[in-house]
């Protein structure tokens, strides 16, 4: 913790009920304990817990107590530790994508596409590379849905594609060419390496060079792993994190087709 940190919270400036900066709770309110777990490459001996300990004094949790340790094979373990950090969070400072759009009920979405385009929307989803987790998509996409709500199926005025799992970039840039797509959604379960930084990177390269701007799809791209600000960098026109609902995506799509004109009608 800072000196200003500090003084903040030492001269009482940091009530409960201060929204802008706040600091873990634990067992009593402000007391800074957290609870992480990770593995290391090591058996489960007495050494490998003070390892796990060792590293988590380095990330700044002091006192740190091993609460779990639990051998993985033979030459890995995982720990669970909790104890107490002493940073506090600005949350004025804090930076995420919110919600610029209306959220449309699938009545009103059918409306929209009906009135403006006077077509069905298309959309194509797919999981790409070696991905083969079609869980995401198929909440997004398939007429069941997800936790009560209908998927993009459901909606009478889109056209929707599942290419389903495994597809390679070539592959799902050519349906979207053949179905006339207005979005592509590709959802990245897999990070191993960065693989859905590097799988989305080439999709993007791909539409640029396969088709000019006014007449490529929207590119969306979700996963529990994906940080929403990295739009720009990876040349995606949308990242949907976990726990995001056909709804969401509907609203988003039928939002950037009016508002950037990028519909082809």
């Amino acid at each position: 913790m800072s000196s200003e940190e500090r003084s903040a919270f030492h001269g009482h400036q940091v009530e409960p009920g201060d929204k802008r900066i706040v600091r873990p709770y634990g067992d009593t309110s402000g007391d800074g304990m957290v609870q992480i777990s990770f593995t290391l490459p090591v058996p489960h001996t007495k050494r490998a817990e003070g390892a796990a300990l060792q590293l988590a004094g380095k990330m700044g949790i002091d006192p740190a107590m091993l609460v779990h340790a639990k051998p993985i094979g033979d030459t890995f373990t995982f720990f669970v530790v909790y104890g107490r950090v002493n940073h506090l969070v600005d949350m004025s400072k804090v930076q995420v994508v919110e919600r610029d759009f209306p959220l449309l009920s699938a009545k009103e979405v059918n409306a929209v596409v009906k009135q403006k385009l006077r077509r069905k929307l298309s959309v194509v989803g797919a999981c790409i590379g070696t991905d083969a987790h079609t869980v995401g998509i198929d909440a997004i996409l398939n007429v069941k849905g997800i936790a009560g709500e209908k998927g993009l199926e459901y909606y009478r005025e889109l056209k929707v594609t599942n290419l389903g799992a495994q597809v390679s970039v070539p592959e799902l840039v050519e349906a979207a060419r053949a179905e006339k797509a207005d979005a592509v959604l590709v959802s990245q379960v897999v990070t191993q390496r960065d693989a859905h930084l590097h799988n989305t990177r080439e999709m993007s390269a791909a539409f640029r060079e396969a088709m000019p701007a006014g007449k490529r799809p929207l590119l969306i791209v979700g996963g529990p792993r994906f940080d929403e600000t990295m739009t720009e960098e990876l040349g995606v026109d949308r990242i949907f994190g976990r726990g995001t609902t056909p709804g969401e995506v509907a609203s988003y799509v039928v939002h950037a087709l009016i508002t950037n004109k990028k519909a082809k009608v």
